[in-house]
């Protein structure tokens, strides 16, 4: 491809817990989503065009801005049928609004995982979706439209990828990074840049950190942070530019490596670029055709 790969639609773009801004497109036809046998002899949760609700299981707090929310599957031997970096499609009714809201999340849980799936969702000011999210309790349900399949990740595809994740953009990259490492066929080696405000928004942190140790060597991660609470902190200060990218590049990105990238869109565009400016990527060395925007 001579363009930026994307992973979806651009009016339905997946930035992590971020949803789509505006998206008022809605379908009242159902039908089931639920239409393939998986290997144990229940069918999937999710698959094609169609609504699904499920049930709120758990709901735990994160941090000033994010929640966890796990959700129940119908069937507790159900898995969710989803692909690698494939996300949901939410569907809510905040009060006051005349349309339902769509937004995309994805999900951080193994998708393997049979009974349930956990979505992170961080609440943005005025955010009509993600308050909603916010407001759901044990017991409540949400209903989903459809998934969005991302990127078709092939296993072994690069021998090296870098993900440079922003925030909330951590979703889909968690979820790529999990996928990888659990698969025993994949080799592939993996560098991470995550890019927050302050250390409170290191989502993932713990899960992140417990994969550096467990794949020493394969996997490798540098965090960033733009405005430390405090000076002396143990992590570097600043954002995700061309110094800290130089730095986990070591040189040169390969010519077979790829860069998968994912966070708010002026972050986005320093780094990708545009038609009239090749952006940190660019200046780098890395050709187009090797980055993927979430």
């Amino acid at each position: 491809m001579t363009l930026i790969q994307r992973t979806l639609p651009t009016a339905i773009k997946v930035a992590g817990v971020a949803g789509v801004a505006g998206l008022g497109v809605y379908t009242a036809r159902q039908f089931s989503t639920v239409f393939a046998e998986s290997q144990n002899g229940s069918k999937p949760a999710f698959g094609g065009w169609g609504f699904t609700t499920l049930r709120v299981q758990s709901v735990k707090t994160v941090n000033h801005d994010t929640k966890r929310l796990v959700l129940e599957f119908p069937d507790p031997g159900s898995r969710s049928g989803l692909a690698l970096t494939s996300a949901l499609l939410t569907i809510t009714h905040p009060e006051g609004a005349w349309m339902p809201t769509l937004r995309p999340y994805t999900p951080i849980s193994d998708l393997d995982e049979p009974g349930q799936l956990e979505l992170m969702v961080k609440k943005y000011p005025a955010g009509k979706g993600s308050g909603y999210m916010h407001s759901l309790q044990p017991g409540d349900s949400l209903k989903f439209a459809t998934s969005l399949k991302g990127y078709q990740w092939r296993a072994n595809e690069a021998p090296h990828i870098y993900l440079l994740a922003g925030g909330a953009g951590i979703t889909p990259i968690y979820q790529l990074i999990r996928g990888i490492l659990k698969n025993p066929e994949d080799k592939t080696k993996m560098t991470l840049v995550f890019g927050v405000n302050s250390e409170e928004d290191l989502l993932l942190k713990e899960e992140l950190d417990a994969y550096a140790k467990e794949f020493p060597g394969r996997f490798e991660y540098s965090y960033t942070i733009s405005r430390p609470k405090t000076e002396a902190g143990v992590f570097r200060k600043g954002y995700v530019d061309e110094e800290l990218l130089r730095s986990a590049f070591k040189g040169e990105v390969a010519t077979d490596a790829k860069v998968f990238v994912c966070g708010p869109p002026a972050m986005e565009d320093s780094l990708v670029g545009s038609r009239r400016a090749p952006g940190v990527l660019g200046q780098l060395g890395v050709r187009k055709d090797q980055v993927v925007k979430f």
